[in-house]
Order: C-alpha cells, then structure tokens, then sequence
C-alpha cells in the first residue's frame, strides 16, 4: 500500500513495483484519514508512507494505524532527511525510513526486507539520525516558539499568543540558541527546518 498525495509518486512507485512477480501494489491513499480506512480495508503486509499529508503527518497516520494494528509494517517514504524526522518515525515504531530519491532497486530490497520482519534504514539516513541527541532536543514549548519566530513574530507578540510575558519568551529563545547552536534567530529557523523540528507548514496560528 502506497500514501502519498502527489499522484506522481504513488503512479511512480505503482510502475517500479509492477515489475516485480512477487509484489502488489494493493492500494493507495493520498491523506492521513484514507491511509487509516484503507490499511483497515487491506490490511496490507507493507505500507509506505509520506511525512506529509494534507490532514496531517504520516507519522500520526503511522502511529494510529499501530494503535490498531500492532505488527503494521510501516516505510517511510519522504523527501525529508532531518535528524528530528527520522528520530519521531523511529519512535513511532515505524520499520523503515528511505527517502524519495532513492534508487527504485533499494526501495525493492527495503520491501522485501521489511516484509521480513527486518529493518530497513539506509547509512545516509543513519548517519542524519546521528545528529539527534535527547538531551538538547527543543521542549514542545521552545519547538512553538520557533515555529512563531518562524512566521516572524517578535517576543512581544509571541508572549501575548501563549500568554507569557516577553521576557520570558526572551529567556526560552536563548535556550533555543544554545541548544541549536545557533547564533541568533534567523540561523535557528534555518537549523529548525534543515533538521525537521519545525516546517513550512506548521500548525495554524491562532
């Protein structure tokens, strides 16, 4: 089973698999809530699955499908190689994670692998997931500061949208600093959405 909501891939994916005598493409789906009807339908051996979806993540896609059925066996497929992604699909018990511009021959062998009972995580995105350390991960509240700043909110206007003061908004964005390493916030932002703790969608301000 193929998620992804651009028809392109799921026809491209459709082509690579259908050369291959012992595997079907039995379904595809382009949301988060398809993806959770149609698993249940098919009840497929593999499923790959984009990060991004228009009703959400594939990760909380991944993540309910579990919930629901325990031994899914779950790719992820994504153009998105940050430390941050590949960490929260691990988490999410997901059994792969390769990224779209891989050759069609290793997307093969990581459905074979997979149907296997094995793993499937290639050295690339191994050594991405290197960069991820607990330790100085963001809290969720830094993680929507950053998304704010993101959107080019001050302190002042960020305060007033979580209900704090703006020194204090102060105080967590130089947390923000030290642990990204950052040098100041436009760098930060950079660093939020190169390592995939923030994107271009995220949440809607309110």
């Amino acid at each position: 089973m193929c998620v992804d909501d651009h028809q392109i891939v799921r026809k491209g994916v459709a082509a690579i698999l259908e050369a291959e005598p012992d595997i079907v493409l039995a379904g595809e789906a382009a949301t988060a809530e398809q993806a959770r009807a149609t698993y249940r339908t098919l009840q497929p051996d593999v499923a790959l699955m984009d990060l991004r979806l228009p009703d959400g993540t594939g990760i909380e896609a991944a993540t309910l499908i579990r919930g629901e059925f325990a031994n899914a066996r779950i790719i992820v497929l994504t153009s998105y190689d940050g430390d941050q992604d590949i960490y929260r699909a691990l988490a999410a018990g997901v059994c792969g994670y390769l990224l779209k511009e891989t050759v069609h021959l290793e997307l093969v062998k990581a459905i074979r692998a997979v149907h296997a009972g094995k793993r499937f995580i290639p050295a690339g995105v191994a050594r991405n997931l290197c960069e991820y350390f607990p330790d100085r991960a963001l809290t969720p509240r830094e993680t929507q500061i950053l998304e704010y700043v993101a959107a080019g909110l001050g302190n002042k206007e960020i305060g007033s949208r979580l209900g704090t003061a703006a020194g204090t908004v102060k105080m967590q964005m130089q947390s923000i600093l030290g642990k990204l390493g950052a040098r100041d916030r436009t760098h930060a932002v950079t660093i939020g959405f190169r390592r995939g703790i923030i994107h271009l969608f995220a949440r809607t301000f309110r």
